[in-house]
């Protein structure tokens, strides 16, 4: 009788099994979410976008004459911050959800 009391708290089944699996697939959420395609690339672009922008804005004439008079790096690395922090954005409106865990069947 003891035991079964045990396993009751606040009027509701516990069992410790059910919370094992929901700590694991917040694991495994965490990891999909982590290694979500659209943060690496986003974080890339968001990081050459910053540096060749930076360079956009210490060209040499010589360099701005090559390009016709337009500041072409600032201008793609302009590009490249908007494109990295859209997709940032993307991920954090619409975070990945994991797979459901796949049942062997035996």
């Amino acid at each position: 009788m003891a035991d079964n009391a045990d396993r009751y708290q606040g009027g509701e089944a516990h069992d410790p099994l059910v919370d094992e699996t929901e700590d694991a697939r917040e694991e495994h959420s965490a990891a999909a979410r982590l290694f979500d395609i659209r943060r690496v690339i986003g974080g890339l672009f968001v990081a050459y976008g910053l540096i060749v922008g930076l360079m956009g804005l210490f060209d040499s004439s010589a360099e701005i004459d090559k390009a016709q008079g337009l500041r072409i790096n600032l201008w793609a690395g302009a590009v490249m911050l908007v494109f990295g922090l859209l997709m940032l954005l993307w991920q954090r409106l619409r975070p990945t959800e994991a797979p459901p865990a796949r049942s062997d069947g035996s």
